[in-house]
């Protein structure tokens, strides 16, 4: 029985450390387009005519 446990610990960790890379990949990359869309938006400023 213990075996069974210490298997599905390790699954576990190791699903944890793989789910927590994705959401670093995927912050990292919205951060990163969002500051890129914010720098647009601001060299182009002077052509919005209200």
């Amino acid at each position: 029985m213990e075996e069974r446990a210490y298997t599905v610990m390790k699954r576990t960790g190791g699903w944890n450390i793989a789910l927590g890379i994705v959401t670093m990949v995927v912050g990292l990359s919205a951060g990163v387009l969002l500051i890129i869309g914010g720098a647009k938006l601001l060299s182009n400023k002077s052509n919005i005519m209200f």
